[in-house]
């Protein structure tokens, strides 16, 4: 072996062939990392708002301080974490938004439930719960009596709307969406059953889109008569008629049917989702004794509300006097 073949630094054999390494090893340019604009930002906020879902509108509420819950076309959780998807924290969120109504007209005195959606109070209703009424008065769930008036009814949606006289900084209820509700989905039932303010009943969504057809006759609004026989609301399902006659002037709407236990007064009341999201005005419910037996009269789980998108689509109108 020659000494060509051995470096001048050592006794390594050095093949001709390899090619000596680089005296300083080659640099590669770092990966590029792309810059997120305003756009991108944005993008990655809405998705991320996207999977959080209601506990957005939740949080920011509370980082606020804002009591005001305003409607909302998608499923907001009302609900706190905590309590989310229990009766209790349903309950608790929402029943400082319901209340009683008592309504006197030359018919005899009536007794029905509201959801409040203004914090200067507004107020949902049927309108057979103040169909003719001479003088309202709500009482809150905190216990403080109003005076209220009649802004707008429709009779063939069998809604009303009234507005609390003097009031300010109520408690406001979530409109929900009532599109997206299915049968089997546990709900809450709020109203007055009986004139018990703030009773809370439970159940399951039992079927949708059912024709229910009631009254539109104002003597006939008599949620809950005073003494009266036959206080129970009249209602029409299935070609029979149940709770009364109905009479000759009636409305057929499309109804959610619930197995949620629902009395005379509970008319007006709020049925919610688990999130505490407003999804119907409780509006008929069957009552096995018939009008002939009142004081006997108790729910067999067959409740009717409106949906909440049908009473969304028709504030407007309400709100600017309608007396339909």
């Amino acid at each position: 072996m020659t000494e060509s073949m051995y470096s001048q630094h050592g006794s390594s054999p050095v093949n001709p062939e390899w090619p000596p390494p680089p005296a300083h090893p080659p640099v590669q340019p770092a990966p590029h990392k792309k810059r997120r604009g305003p756009v991108a930002l944005l993008a990655a906020v809405a998705i991320v708002a996207a999977a959080i879902g209601g506990g957005t509108a939740y949080g920011i509420q509370e980082l606020t301080g804002n009591d005001t819950v305003t409607s909302s076309s998608t499923s907001t959780n009302v609900v706190p974490s905590s309590q989310k998807g229990t009766v209790s924290g349903v309950a608790k969120a929402v029943s400082p938004s319901i209340v009683e109504i008592s309504a006197d007209s030359n018919a005899g005195s009536s007794t029905g439930s509201g959801v409040i959606i203004t914090g200067d109070g507004e107020i949902v209703t049927n309108n057979h719960v103040v169909a003719g009424a001479s003088q309202i008065k709500v009482t809150t769930n905190d216990g403080k009596s109003y005076t209220a008036k009649v802004v707008g009814t429709d009779s063939k949606k069998d809604l009303a709307l009234i507005k609390l006289e003097n009031a300010s900084g109520l408690k406001t209820a979530t409109l929900g969406d009532s599109a997206g509700v299915g049968v089997g989905d546990q709900v809450v039932a709020i109203g007055s059953p009986e004139g018990l303010t703030g009773t809370v009943t439970s159940g399951i969504i039992s079927a949708l889109d059912r024709d229910v057809t009631v009254s539109t006759d104002e003597s006939q609004g008599q949620e809950q008569g005073q003494g009266q026989q036959g206080g129970e609301w009249p209602f029409e399902f299935g070609g029979r008629e149940f709770n009364g006659d109905t009479g000759s002037d009636t409305t057929t709407y499309k109804a959610l049917q619930t197995d949620a236990s629902l009395n005379p007064g509970n008319s007006g009341g709020a049925l919610i989702d688990m999130n505490g999201n407003i999804i119907g005005i409780n509006s008929a419910m069957y009552s096995a004794a018939g009008a002939s037996s009142s004081a006997a009269a108790g729910s067999v789980g067959l409740g009717f509300a409106i949906p909440i998108n049908t009473v969304k689509a028709d504030l407007a109108k309400l709100r600017a006097g309608s007396t339909e």
